[in-house]
């Protein structure tokens, strides 16, 4: 589904990833760990254009995303991004938080993107809560109409970017547990995150990540009893001691 070949990224001078080289079959589900300025957030958001890249290349089911004659916005359709901040219209209900994009982008009429919008609410444990505003719900609720916006789009894969580290320990959970029901249907995710737990339970990989470098790109049973590197020794250390 997702196909990562010896992809470089510079911000001017500074390289920001290095040979990076992995792939996410179709079902999968991979995380992304590592110290904070490691490449995670950068490498996902390459994944689908939102990051340029200046060498190797990524292929998301068939399509070239560095190639400059590829459709953008129409990928962007397919592969659901999950924010660390959200990133809902704070203008906008809810139910038209869910709705805009089905309508313009997919061309769905009203009534059809709204009972997606309101099937996938229930889904998120948010069914009552469509007319509310962004502004007038907790951070977790919101993370979750995130996700419920995503799938509104019936991705093909899900990207997330570090979707718990804005909330507070309580809501952290809620989002979680949506993610894990997400993994447990089968679908295709690519997660940045520091949730060892959520990585333990519901990974298939684990790719560590240190310096712009894929250091370790192993199963999660291999990663969490005996990691091979120094370094993702430290890491773990470290995280699952706290």
């Amino acid at each position: 589904m997702i196909k990562i070949n010896d992809v470089n990224k510079h911000y001017g001078s500074f390289q920001v990833l290095t040979h990076c080289t992995t792939q996410v079959s179709k079902g999968e589900v991979v995380v992304v760990c590592g110290p904070s300025g490691s490449g995670k957030s950068t490498l996902i958001k390459c994944v689908n254009g939102l990051e340029p890249f200046q060498g190797g290349e990524i292929i998301v089911n068939g399509v070239s995303v560095g190639k400059p004659a590829t459709d953008l916005p129409k990928l962007r359709s397919q592969v659901g991004m999950v924010f660390q901040n959200f990133e809902l219209f704070p203008h906008m209900s809810i139910i038209d938080n869910l709705t805009i994009a089905q309508i313009k982008v997919l061309g769905r009429d009203k009534a059809e993107a709204e009972e997606r919008a309101e099937r996938l609410l229930l889904r998120v444990g948010l069914s009552t809560h469509g007319m509310k505003y962004p502004g007038q719900m907790s951070g977790g609720q919101q993370q979750r109409v995130a996700i419920a916006r995503a799938l509104a789009m019936d991705p093909i894969c899900m990207l997330f970017d570090e979707p718990t580290s804005a909330l507070d320990p309580e809501m952290i959970n809620e989002v979680l547990d949506v993610m894990t029901e997400l993994a447990q249907d089968g679908m295709t995710m690519m997660c940045v995150t520091h949730e060892m737990g959520f990585a333990k339970r519901v990974a298939h990989r684990v790719i560590f990540m240190d310096k712009g470098i894929i250091v370790e790109d192993d199963s999660k049973e291999a990663f969490f009893e005996q990691p091979r590197s120094e370094r993702a020794q430290q890491f773990l250390a470290k995280i699952l001691h706290h």
